[in-house]
């Protein structure tokens, strides 16, 4: 059977409180922002593409045409973003990474896809380091099911998670999950002199 086409969704609605604000998917990375690099290794692996972005959202433009903003206020974090994600898709399934993580796995939507089945609606990637919360793959008909889990205030991913059954898929090489957090990653990415961290990205 061929694979049921996917969505891409990046992540970039974030505040970027621990980076000062700053937007994440627009800092620069190797002379391109951070979302370049991940459309750059997620593209290959989905039928359309698609910005989760509460900020800047005629510069996010510049890289995909459908650009989605959370319809909850106040920056609610991933799940806002992939509700508002699930609500403009029009796949059968729709995949989420965050506009951070420049070295995501190029076979990530393959190995979440097969760990979907007829009773699994969402996947999830895990490393040595611990459950990568928003890498992951679900069917569009999860939509209902999140919209409630949001109106009665849930927020965490890893919760929301295990509440839907979620299968657990290990990778091997964590640093391809590693993103920018800091003011110390945003330093070194922005080549300001910043060591970085020792779990930050290395060219």
């Amino acid at each position: 059977m061929r694979p049921e086409p996917v969505t891409g969704l990046i992540l970039a609605g974030g505040r970027g409180s621990r980076l000062g604000g700053a937007d994440k998917g627009l800092v620069e990375w190797h002379g391109r922002p951070l979302v370049a690099h991940v459309i750059e290794r997620l593209a290959p692996q989905i039928a359309s593409l698609a910005i989760s972005a509460n900020r800047n959202r005629e510069r996010y433009q510049a890289f995909c045409n459908l650009v989605v903003a959370d319809r909850l206020d106040d920056f609610a974090g991933p799940l806002a973003g992939l509700q508002a994600g699930l609500a403009a898709c029009t796949t059968p399934l729709l995949a989420t990474v965050p506009c951070d993580a420049p070295r995501l796995p190029l076979d990530l939507i393959a190995r979440l896809g097969k760990a979907l089945a007829d009773d699994t609606a969402v996947a999830v990637a895990t490393t040595a380091d611990g459950l990568q919360p928003t890498f992951l793959l679900c069917r569009r008909s999860v939509a209902p099911a999140l919209d409630d889990w949001l109106a009665d205030g849930g927020r965490k991913v890893a919760d929301w998670l295990q509440a839907m059954n979620a299968a657990v898929v290990p990778f091997e090489d964590a640093a391809a999950f590693v993103n920018f957090n800091t003011p110390a990653d945003l330093a070194w990415a922005a080549g300001a002199g910043g060591r970085g961290s020792p779990t930050s990205p290395r060219p």
